[in-house]
């Protein structure tokens, strides 16, 4: 592991260390190609394995199997020639394949003849009333705590959504010995009839029977409300309840944590700032980027493998990661292919790895309610923007996020329209009455993650750029 780049320009730089860039990089590095990995977290493993070198949890029991597939991923990679840099923060990447990184508090630049990024996943926002108090948080961020230092919840908890993962952290938290003492499902009822059509692939998938037993497991264990069509968080200063209804029941329940989560959603800020073209996925109510077959984009030698390619999971996201790895090796150095596993054995494994995704998408497509927020509820955290001010400036003529930027700041804050930008598309396009992809998404450019004035200021400047400045 290196703390800077060892040269000036690579055969491939992959971006993001989670499972699609460690499979990435390692089989890029496989082939003999110069290979850079550049990765913002302290150790590898994104999300997905998050502190696979480091978790304090030692029973593997208690995270389960699939998360420690993370540590064989980590040794293929140890094992090869591929440079790693953590705590990289990539805040540029051009159409020139020119990327720049925070490191250590200084901007390093590289040059690349591929890229792939991998930057995997962001938690869909779950805009609710009270979402933004101390004590709710997101099902990943405690996750993240559970992973990297054993930290479970103690007190009052609710877990409150739907999807996969939910039930995986509520797992997890009662294995580690956790407290949870509600799970309120908001999967809606109209979903499983339209999953049905799918459900023979997903029965037939790998996830079916391990999800089956992890639902179990939970319910053995802790209260499930089923149906929940209302959520709120109340408290002063301070989560204190959550409100629901299920049915045509409303209960308040005292809360010192409420936990969502309603899925998760490509990060595409570093991919769109890139100019890589993106569409609307209706099925998935998200941005994902327009791709081949071997995941290259519409910006010529920059390819994009995991999640952030469209969610699939963490076995999908490993096989895209081999795939566009081995893509860039046919297209750098074709004899060096021969190394590696077939492409078509590749595509056989995605198949696999991508059955009954269609049903999980269907199943756990989230409502209308808990993406499309009214009233006072905050939808950009960052500037304290509220569903009524946007369809105010909406009134007033905001045609689309973009100009909603100069009404109301909405995306213009640290977090730079993570926490947002799927809620202000989809806010905008029913008070317009147009579709997400007419409506569109925020003009992202770089710095794509936050950088200081200083580090900006000690870029490298040649004779062309201060000369520029003169004459302005």
């Amino acid at each position: 592991m290196t703390l800077a780049p060892k040269r000036e320009d690579y055969d491939v730089v992959v971006i993001g260390a989670g499972p699609a860039g460690l499979a990435a990089a390692a089989t890029a590095a496989e082939a003999g190609l110069s290979t850079l990995l550049l990765d913002e977290n302290m150790g590898p493993g994104g999300q997905v394995f998050r502190a696979i070198s480091s978790t304090p949890v030692t029973d593997r029991n208690q995270l389960g199997a699939d998360y420690w597939v993370g540590a064989d991923l980590v040794q293929v990679l140890r094992a090869s020639s591929a440079e790693v840099i953590h705590r990289a923060t990539v805040w540029s990447l051009d159409r020139n394949l020119e990327i720049a990184a925070s490191i250590g508090g200084a901007s390093a630049f590289v040059k690349a003849n591929r890229v792939i990024i991998a930057s995997g996943a962001l938690e869909r926002p779950f805009p609710i009333a009270g979402w933004t108090l101390p004590g709710v948080m997101t099902a990943g961020a405690a996750q993240t705590m559970l992973k990297s230092s054993a930290l479970v919840p103690n007190g009052r908890t609710v877990i409150a959504g739907q999807g996969p993962l939910l039930w995986l952290l509520a797992a997890q938290i009662l294995r580690l010995g956790g407290r949870i003492d509600r799970i309120l499902d908001t999967t809606e009822r109209g979903n499983y009839l339209a999953a049905l059509p799918h459900a023979f692939a997903f029965l037939t998938s790998p996830y079916f029977a391990k999800g089956l037993a992890m639902m179990r497991e939970v319910k053995a264990k802790v209260q499930v409300v089923s149906g929940v069509t209302e959520l709120s968080a109340s408290g002063d200063g301070q989560l204190a309840s959550v409100s629901y209804v299920a049915g045509r029941r409303r209960e308040t329940v005292p809360a010192d944590l409420l936990l969502l989560h309603q899925g998760v959603v490509p990060n595409v800020n570093l991919a769109m700032a890139a100019g890589v073209e993106h569409r609307w996925d209706d099925l998935q109510l998200c941005w994902s980027p327009v791709l081949d077959a071997n995941g290259n984009s519409s910006v010529a030698g920059i390819a994009i493998a995991g999640d952030g390619a469209g969610i699939g999971g963490a076995n999908a996201a490993v096989v895209r990661g081999r795939i566009a790895a081995r893509a860039a090796v046919e297209a750098l150095a074709p004899a060096s292919a021969a190394k590696l596993v077939p492409m078509a054995q590749l595509r056989t494994d995605l198949a696999k790895a991508e059955r009954g995704r269609v049903f999980l998408d269907t199943l756990f497509r989230p409502a209308r309610q808990f993406r499309i927020p009214s009233g006072d509820t905050v939808v950009c955290r960052c500037e304290e923007v509220t569903a009524k001010d946007i369809l105010d400036a909406v009134a007033i003529g905001a045609t689309g996020p973009n100009q909603l930027k100069a009404y109301r700041r909405t995306g213009m804050g640290p977090c730079q329209g993570r926490l947002c930008g799927l809620t202000v598309t989809e806010l905008m396009a029913q008070a317009r009455g147009k579709t997400p992809q007419e409506i569109g998404y925020y003009r992202l450019r770089a710095p794509v993650k936050p950088i200081t004035l200083a580090e900006l200021a000690a870029v490298p400047k040649t004779e062309a750029d201060v000369k520029a400045v003169v004459r302005g």
